[in-house]
């Protein structure tokens, strides 16, 4: 089981020390990379530092069923705490069509697809800067 003291000191996992991203922005691409290895689809990231007082970074994604969102959530929060980070809140887990995870300066909404294009949060923050995406 890993151990950790602070989100900026190092993890550990199976006796190894697993590093801590030490800026906003490495966590931000950290969990954009932990979201495509989880199967998450259409991932975005975008910098909302100049347009929110509350974040700096969302990560947008997508699962196919309520159940793939869980899933991805659940994964999500597992590898973040194996590299020191734990969240500051998580709602929506139980539903499945809408995760909300609060990393502090990152924020992951995981999406159940059609819930995602009914809120079209990308749209609400166009004019954020896209710093990752696949389509």
């Amino acid at each position: 089981m890993p151990q950790t003291k602070s989100t900026n000191e190092a993890a550990f996992q199976d006796g190894k020390a697993v590093q801590a991203p030490t800026g906003d922005e490495e966590k931000a691409l950290l969990c954009f990379h932990l979201a495509r290895e989880y199967k998450a689809s259409d991932i975005i990231l975008l910098d909302v530092s100049t347009f929110s007082s509350f974040a700096d970074y969302f990560l947008i994604c997508s699962g196919q069923s309520t159940r793939q969102v869980q899933g991805i959530a659940d994964n999500l929060e597992r590898a973040l705490r194996d590299h020191g980070l734990r969240p500051m809140g998580v709602e929506g887990r139980a539903e499945g069509n809408w995760v909300l995870m609060d990393y502090g300066t990152v924020i992951i909404h995981v999406f159940y697809e059609p819930v995602r294009h009914f809120y079209d949060l990308e749209s609400l923050w166009s004019e954020a800067k896209r710093m990752g995406g696949e389509s």
